[in-house]
């Protein structure tokens, strides 16, 4: 098949895919859209993870905006270090002290919120991350490591240590809006359709619903254009045909 030819099938496919979700979203009620706090969530994981700073600064704007607070912004860009790394995370803070720094001087005082809660737990972070993980995941946590775990044990007490103990715990973010910022990092960064997919399970675990996703498809789409939320779609629908029902 020439190259040409396989580079239309690929286009067309991805528009197709987006076409679907665009129709999809634009049939649904409001109860079923992702609100204006959780929409301006996405736009500031994703264009964090995708480096597009002048976007995040209109983002930020919006976000603020919108009712979110300073700490919860903070806690936002904080939280996706995790799965995008330092360098992204700390030029997300860098562009934020400037949006608020902007805002200030034309007089508009933003709210700062809560700050994170005491975490007075006794148990080790390994098991109170691996409670956290079971119940995101709402399945049996093994004793026995398997997978990429059993080939290299310290990720396994990193990411239950650190990841869902010491990120998951604290409790400016809830649960909820820490998914749709994971799931907007791994449909920013792709090639990661396993921990996207298992994600979207979590979504669903936390309290979205397949419509709530769909419409976080649409968003993606015009946070980072059809490309990357026609992979992110296509997780999601073969997610949501395979999953299993009750």
């Amino acid at each position: 098949m020439k190259p040409i030819l396989i580079k239309s099938i690929v286009v067309s496919i991805v528009a197709l895919s987006c076409i679907f979700s665009n129709a999809i979203a634009k049939n649904t009620t409001n109860s079923e859209l992702l609100d204006s706090k959780a929409q301006s969530i996405v736009n500031i994981a994703a264009f964090t993870a995708n480096g597009d700073l002048a976007s995040l600064t209109r983002a930020l704007h919006d976000g603020l905006d919108a009712g979110l607070t300073i700490n919860e912004i903070k806690e936002v860009i904080v939280h996706l270090y995790a799965y995008c790394g330092f360098p992204r995370s700390i030029r997300g803070l860098q562009t934020f002290m400037e949006v608020l720094d902007g805002r200030k001087a034309k007089g508009i005082q933003d709210k700062i919120g809560n700050f994170p809660s005491p975490i007075n737990n006794a148990g080790s972070k390994y098991d109170r991350g691996k409670n956290i993980l079971g119940e995101l995941t709402k399945a049996p946590q093994g004793v026995a490591l398997t997978g990429y775990g059993a080939f290299a044990p310290v990720i396994d007490t990193f990411l239950k240590e650190h990841l869902f103990s010491d990120i998951f715990e604290r409790d400016v973010l809830t649960y909820a809006q820490r998914e749709l910022v994971t799931i907007s990092v791994l449909s920013s960064i792709g090639g990661v359709e396993p921990m996207l997919r298992g994600h979207f399970s979590i979504c669903l675990n936390v309290g979205f619903t397949p419509q709530h996703l769909t419409h976080f498809v649409s968003i993606i789409e015009s946070a980072l254009g059809r490309e990357k939320a026609a992979a992110a779609n296509g997780v999601l629908q073969e997610f949501l045909k395979n999953r299993p029902r009750n």
